[in-house]
C-alpha cells in the first residue's frame, strides 16, 4: 500500500503542476477578468448609460426650446392690368425676393406636475439600469464561481479515475508475479489487464469533461482564445457552514437585486398613474420669439420692405373632454398599479422560496459531507485489509474489484457532495445580494 500511495502521491503533483506557458487561475483572476471582458456586462453597461443619458432636466420637460429658421424665396411673374379706361398695363418678368429669419422660444409653465412626474420617473429608470447592470455582475460571477469550482471537481474526479488506474496496475502486477511463479492462471492475469484498459479508457473520458469545463470558463470569461489551457490555483473545494438562514432571509429582503427591480417597478407604475392625472389640470404655456423680413420688389412703387420685431404670448387651457380616454387611462393606470404589487409580491413569496429550498439543500449536503467522508475512511480500510488478502491468495479478484469500486465510488461521492455543498452556497450568497464577497 505504501508503493501505490507513493505513485499516487506522484501522480497527482504532476496533475496539479501546470506545463510550461500555461495559466494558473485563482477564482478572483477568472472574476476580473470576466467582468472587464465579458460580453453580457458590457453590453448591460450601455444600457445604463443610455438610462443615465435620459435622465436630465431637458427630458422631464423643464428647459425652454428654442428654434432658428431661416427661409428665402423669390418669384418671377408677368402680369397684366386691364384698366376700366381701356388702358393696359403690363408687366413681364418681374422678379421679387422674400428672405425671412426668427428665433421662437417656447416654455411649459405648468402642465399639471408633469415635468416633476416625469424627471421622478427618470431617476427610477436610471436606477433600474444600474440594477439590471447590478443583476448581470452578479449572475456572472455566480456562473463563474459555479464554472471554477466545477473545473476543480473535474479535476479530482480525475484523480479518483487515476487512483483507480494505479490500483489496477498494482493488481495486474500481483497477478503477473504469481502467473510466473506459478500459484496464479492466466485468466487472472487477462481478467486484470481488461480492469486496466476499462479505467485507462475511463480517465480518457473524464479528459474530455475536463476540456469542457476549461472552454465553459474561458466563454465565461470571454477570453480571445477559447482553447487556452489553464489550472487553478485551488485544488480542494472548501465550503463555508457557518450561513444561517434567520441572517440570509433578513440579507435577501434588503439586498436581493429582483426584488429592487420589483420595488422600482412599482414605484414607477406610482409615477405613471399621476402623469395619466396630470392631464386633467390645465396647462400654461409661454411663447416668445423674434423675426426679420425682407421683401425685394423689382417694379413696383416701393423697392423693398422690412419687417422685423418680437412677439410673446401666454397660453391657457384645460381638456374638457376626449371621448372618455382620459378616464380609460386612469382606469387602466390603476390595473398596472395593482399588477405591479402583485408582480412584487410574486417575486418576493419566489425568491423566499429559492431561498428556503437552496438552504434546505445546504443542510441536507453538509450533513453528507459528514456521513461520506466516514464512509471513505471505511472504505479506504477496507481496500487495505482486501488487497493483503488477494495477495495471499484468499480473496477472489471479483471480490477484489468490488472492494476497489466501493472505494472509489465513495471518494467520488465525498467530492460530489462538497461541490453540492458549494453550489448551494453559492445560490444562497446570489440570491441574499453577498456573491459579491467571492470577488473581496
Amino acid at each position: 500500500m505504501r508503493s501505490i500511495y507513493l505513485s499516487l502521491l506522484i501522480l497527482l503533483s504532476a496533475s496539479l503542476t501546470p506545463s510550461h506557458g500555461q495559466s494558473v487561475y485563482g477564482l478572483k483572476d477568472c472574476i476580473s477578468i470576466g467582468l472587464e471582458r465579458n460580453f453580457s456586462i458590457l453590453i448591460a453597461k450601455n444600457d445604463e448609460t443610455i438610462s443615465k443619458n435620459n435622465y436630465t432636466l431637458g427630458n422631464a420637460g423643464f428647459l425652454p426650446k428654442i428654434d432658428l429658421t431661416g427661409n428665402s424665396s423669390g418669384s418671377v411673374n408677368n402680369s397684366t392690368i386691364n384698366n376700366t379706361d381701356g388702358t393696359r398695363i403690363v408687366s413681364n418678368g418681374a422678379f421679387n425676393t422674400t428672405t425671412y429669419g426668427s428665433a421662437e422660444l417656447g416654455l411649459t409653465i405648468f402642465s399639471g406636475f408633469k415635468a416633476v412626474t416625469t424627471y421622478k420617473k427618470l431617476g427610477e429608470l436610471n436606477q433600474i439600469g444600474q440594477l439590471n447592470t447590478q443583476l448581470t455582475v452578479e449572475n456572472l460571477i455566480s456562473d463563474i464561481v459555479s464554472g471554477y469550482y466545477n473545473y476543480i471537481l473535474q479535476v479530482q474526479l480525475m484523480n479518483n479515475l487515476k487512483y483507480a488506474l494505479i490500483l489496477s496496475r498494482e493488481r495486474l502486477r500481483i497477478d503477473e508475479d504469481r502467473y510466473l511463479l506459478g500459484s496464479g492462471s492466466k485468466l487472472e492475469v487477462l481478467q486484470s489487464r481488461v480492469y486496466v484498459n476499462s479505467d485507462s479508457s475511463n480517465l480518457s473520458r473524464q479528459n474530455e469533461v475536463i476540456r469542457s469545463a476549461q472552454i465553459r470558463l474561458n466563454q465565461m470569461m470571454a477570453v480571445e482564445n477559447l482553447s487556452n489551457e489553464f489550472s487553478s490555483k485551488d485544488t480542494t473545494i472548501d465550503v463555508n457552514p457557518g450561513l444561517i438562514y434567520d441572517r440570509l432571509l433578513e440579507a435577501t429582503m434588503v439586498n436581493n437585486t429582483n426584488l429592487q427591480i420589483a420595488s422600482k417597478n412599482k414605484t414607477i407604475s406610482d409615477y405613471d398613474y399621476k402623469l395619466v392625472l396630470s392631464r386633467s389640470y390645465p396647462y400654461l404655456n409661454f411663447s416668445g420669439g423674434y423675426g426679420y423680413t425682407l421683401n425685394t420688389f423689382e417694379q413696383n412703387i416701393s423697392k423693398n420692405q422690412v419687417i422685423n420685431g418680437v412677439n410673446y404670448g401666454l397660453t391657457l387651457g384645460v381638456n374638457l373632454f376626449d371621448g372618455n380616454n382620459q378616464r380609460r387611462s386612469i382606469h387602466n393606470s390603476v390595473i398596472d398599479r395593482e399588477s405591479k404589487d402583485l408582480r412584487y409580491r410574486e417575486v418576493e413569496q419566489g425568491v423566499k422560496a429559492d431561498l428556503l429550498t437552496i438552504y434546505s439543500a445546504y443542510n441536507n449536503n453538509l450533513r453528507l459531507i459528514s456521513l461520506e467522508e466516514q464512509n471513505f475512511q471505511t472504505a479506504r480500510e477496507n481496500l487495505d485489509i482486501a488487497l493483503e488478502r488477494y495477495k495471499l491468495g484468499s480473496l477472489s479478484g471479483i471480490d477484489l474489484r468490488e472492494v476497489q469500486k466501493s472505494l472509489l465510488d465513495a471518494r467520488e461521492r465525498l467530492i460530489s457532495a462538497h461541490y453540492q455543498t458549494k453550489l448551494a452556497e453559492i445560490s444562497l450568497q446570489l440570491i441574499s445580494g453577498k456573491i459579491m464577497e467571492y470577488y473581496k
